[in-house]
């Protein structure tokens, strides 16, 4: 499976208990279509104390979303938007921002 977005991309939530928040995508799933985003879909982990975290506890961590309700939003126009693929001069495909016609990609 493909996804449309990737690690680093700035993508906004298009629906959900966290619809509507920004972040940047910390990993990808494209095998199951999921990706974690940082400060959305926080859960609670119960962790029991080991050697290298003796005081054990509750954390608090990102949990996958589907990667079907984030939309990039662009570098450039700073809008939400669906991305288009464009192809180079030296032939490499690029992602392109639908609003503005700018590479997404650098």
């Amino acid at each position: 499976m493909k996804l449309h977005v990737r690690k680093d991309d700035q993508v906004i939530v298009l629906s959900g208990k966290d619809q509507g928040k920004k972040g940047r995508i910390l990993r990808a799933l494209p095998t199951v279509g999921r990706v974690v985003v940082e400060g959305v879909n926080i859960v609670s982990r119960h962790r029991k104390a080991t050697p290298t975290m003796p005081q054990g506890g509750i954390i608090k961590q990102e949990a996958p979303i589907a990667s079907s309700k984030v939309m990039i939003v662009c570098p450039n126009c700073k809008k939400p938007t669906r991305s288009s693929h464009k192809q180079l001069a030296d032939g490499k495909f690029v992602r392109s921002c639908k609003q503005c016609g700018e590479n997404i990609d650098k």
